[in-house]
């Protein structure tokens, strides 16, 4: 049974020809290579990243140079299983505003399911994927598919360990899962893995992966909010679809809408004084595309809608509340008009069609 279908590819954000990564998932990096008696300019140097960019929100580093990163540290610094430890202490709050989001969904299968769907704006050429197994398990699965990073062990091993982490964050530091995957071999102090994780660790698979039980999905999340997860869901987006170039008006009017929805209906006044734009300048750009303000307001309702829909554990209650509606018979009218069918109709339909 699939638990989200979501699997993110290679993307690439405003000009950068490389694949990247935000500089948040290096956070601590620094402080880490020095407990483990490394030269951080030195190893830094070597994988031509500046020591300042670890831990930027904002920043992209290159994926091939993040990667090479921690293979240089475990290499310098003698520790094997750098990427391994690193991971396991990593805190989902480390991850910056994609980690945010996750631990700020409702349920941990929400904040899995936010992971996978906002990875492409997190990480490039890359996929994650949520499913069911064989077995009855849910995989949690991860890997790098830019051909030329071919030395990846390091990277493989501190991403699972970040999201095992983001998974005890809602179900506590006694949680283990039942399996382990790792695509490359078996490496010299293997029994760390299982150490670290808590459960069997397997090599050589097709890729990396975490095996648990479906029942947890249910639980829910300790830091639990909406709002929160809106609006990182939003600057990760628009950090992910920005040009060189400071964008289009429409681009940032649909922005500023979508940010203010969860604190009700955003006024155009409002939306113009957040940015700091002419409002006859947003008129005649509005007209220019054959919209009203109040049409750009149903476009991005109907568009969040859709996509908050797809999230299976998000109550459509909440939705309403998201999209800036007091009432939820004001968003089932609303919904009715763009789709033709009901919040929940629509749902089991998309979910099960």
């Amino acid at each position: 049974m699939d638990v989200t279908s979501a699997e993110i590819g290679a993307t690439a954000v405003g000009r950068q020809s490389a694949p990247g990564v935000l500089a948040s998932a290096a956070t601590g990096i620094g402080s880490y290579i020095e407990e483990c008696g490394g030269d951080v300019d030195r190893i830094f140097g070597d994988a031509r990243i500046l020591p300042d960019l670890a831990g930027s929100p904002t920043l992209k580093l290159q994926l091939s140079a993040f990667v090479q990163l921690f293979e240089e540290s475990a290499r310098q610094t003698g520790n094997d299983n750098f990427g391994l430890w690193f991971g396991n202490r990593f805190q989902p709050r480390d991850l910056g505003m994609w980690g945010y989001a996750a631990i700020s969904a409702p349920t941990l299968g929400g904040a899995l399911e936010c992971l996978v769907r906002l990875f492409r704006f997190h990480q490039e050429s890359s996929v994650m994927r949520l499913c069911g197994d064989d077995t009855g398990l849910v995989r949690l699965e991860y890997r790098i598919v830019a051909p030329q990073i071919v030395e990846r062990r390091q990277d493989a091993e501190l991403s699972l360990g970040m999201f095992f982490n983001v998974i005890r964050e809602c179900c506590g530091a006694r949680w283990s899962p039942e399996e382990v995957h790792f695509e490359h071999p078996k490496p010299a102090m293997a029994r760390e893995h299982e150490s670290a994780f808590g459960a069997p660790v397997y090599f050589s698979q097709v890729t990396n992966a975490l095996l648990f039980r479906p029942d947890v999905l249910s639980r829910p999340m300790p830091a639990r909010d909406l709002r929160l997860l809106a609006v990182m869901q939003t600057c990760l987006e628009q950090l992910g679809s920005q040009e060189a170039e400071d964008g289009f008006l429409l681009d940032r009017i649909r922005t500023a809408i979508r940010m203010k929805l969860p604190a009700g209906y955003p006024s155009f006044e409002d939306v113009a004084a957040e940015l700091r734009a002419p409002a006859g300048a947003m008129h005649q750009d509005l007209q220019a595309a054959g919209l009203t303000y109040k049409d750009m307001v149903e476009d991005v309702r109907r568009d969040l809608a859709l996509s908050y829909l797809r999230q299976r554990h998000l109550p459509v209650s909440e939705i309403a509340m998201l999209l800036g509606y007091s009432e939820l018979s004001a968003f089932s009218r609303a919904f009715r008009r763009w789709t033709g069918a009901s919040p929940r109709t629509y749902r089991a339909r998309m979910l099960n069609g």
